[in-house]
């Protein structure tokens, strides 16, 4: 099992880098092979057995499913405001949004926590929010490298090619 984990997350060494954060990533394999580490990385960190997580990935998926749909609404709020009011009107307005779609999230967390509990125990349950953020985390952190690497990678081309145009000057 930790040999497929090792072999999902230095896949992602790989991604492009496109983005800071994986909901910013265009891709599909990008985002498969993203998920694909997603699910390999949480079941190895919480421990699911072949039982629980039979049980668990669909309540997992469909809570998934719904916390990013509130995430695309405020997302769109952002990128549309009104242009019949003013910025301070819109700014007004979509922190106030912003936060009703943070109570949202907060009730649908609470119900699929208990949905969860149903299927695994509560300790499980508990380190779920805090393999999630690490797994972020770790995604964050590997597709900056990513972005350093290429920098990296672009300077040495740009020096080369200065010193190739010296030379033939």
């Amino acid at each position: 099992m930790k040999k497929i984990i090792i072999i999902l997350l230095t896949g992602l060494f790989i991604l492009p880098a496109m983005a800071q954060d994986e909901e910013i990533i265009k891709d599909p394999k990008a985002q498969e092979k993203i998920k694909a580490a997603r699910i390999a990385y949480i079941t190895e960190r919480l421990g699911l057995t072949p039982e629980e997580a039979e049980k668990f990935w669909p309540v997992y998926r469909e809570f998934s499913v719904k916390r990013q749909e509130l995430k695309q609404q405020y997302n769109t709020k952002l990128k549309n405001p009104d242009p019949t009011k003013t910025v301070e009107q819109n700014e007004t307005e979509t922190i106030e949004y912003g936060l009703q779609l943070r109570q949202k999230e907060l009730d649908l967390e609470k119900e699929y926590s208990g949905k969860l509990l149903k299927v695994v125990p509560a300790q499980k349950v508990m380190e779920l929010r805090r393999v999630e953020e690490d797994f972020r985390n770790l995604l964050i952190k590997q597709i900056q490298q990513r972005q350093v690497q290429q920098q990296q990678r672009q300077l040495q081309r740009d020096r080369n090619d200065q010193r190739f145009r010296q030379r033939n000057n």
